[in-house]
């Protein structure tokens, strides 16, 4: 049986994650789970799954949520950081949004959690630190979110040697509907124009 924390467990890839808990209870656990601000549904999700500890990262939900609930709830980043390196859990879901994965991951790495990684930012940001700690601390990191795990189901069977170069193209969202002649007039600030994510420059 996996020991899971996961963090950001309120949003897509945490929801979807529980989904295959719900569906797998004899073979996941939950240990640990975080969220942004979301206390209803983590609330519904510590009455379903009944982890050890939660954390929240906005202090002020946190407060609330302990008046609640009878578990310990940590809150801001060090919550974070202390959900995704409790000890009963063996494997750590990074299902955060942005930069702010980066620490709880390398902490978890640290702590010789495994990392199933949705959270793309630490990877971006900090890819060499990242795999040095996993190299380091001999433990597993998979991609579970769509476009890393694209490449890595690629991969997976075939001779890395043989690979020269993998090239990650931006999302094509901003650009769905548009003709070929729009498209070559395209610029890099109609390419942030995403319909449905804001990533940044």
């Amino acid at each position: 049986m996996k020991s899971l924390s996961i963090l950001g467990s309120t949003g897509s890839i945490g929801t979807q994650t529980l989904d295959i808990a719900r569906n797998n209870p004899d073979e996941f656990k939950i240990i640990g789970l975080t969220a942004n601000n979301n206390i209803e549904i983590l609330k519904k999700q510590i009455n379903e799954f009944n982890p050890e500890a939660v954390a929240v990262m906005n202090e002020e939900k946190a407060d609330e949520l302990k008046k609640d609930i009878d578990i310990n709830v940590y809150s801001g980043i060090d919550g974070i950081i202390k959900i995704a390196t409790l000890n009963e859990a063996d494997t750590v879901i990074n299902s955060l949004v942005g930069s702010i994965g980066v620490k709880p991951t390398i902490e978890a790495i640290k702590s010789k959690k495994n990392i199933a990684l949705a959270n793309k930012e630490t990877l971006v940001t900090a890819g060499s630190v990242v795999m040095e700690e996993v190299r380091k601390n001999n433990v597993n990191l998979m991609p579970i979110d769509s476009e890393h795990s694209a490449i890595f189901q690629c991969l997976n069977g075939e001779n890395i040697n043989d690979v020269n170069k993998i090239i990650i193209t931006c999302s094509g969202g901003a650009f769905k509907n548009l003709t070929k002649e729009q498209l070559e007039k395209a610029t890099a600030q109609d390419a942030l124009k995403h319909p449905t994510w804001n990533m940044g420059n």
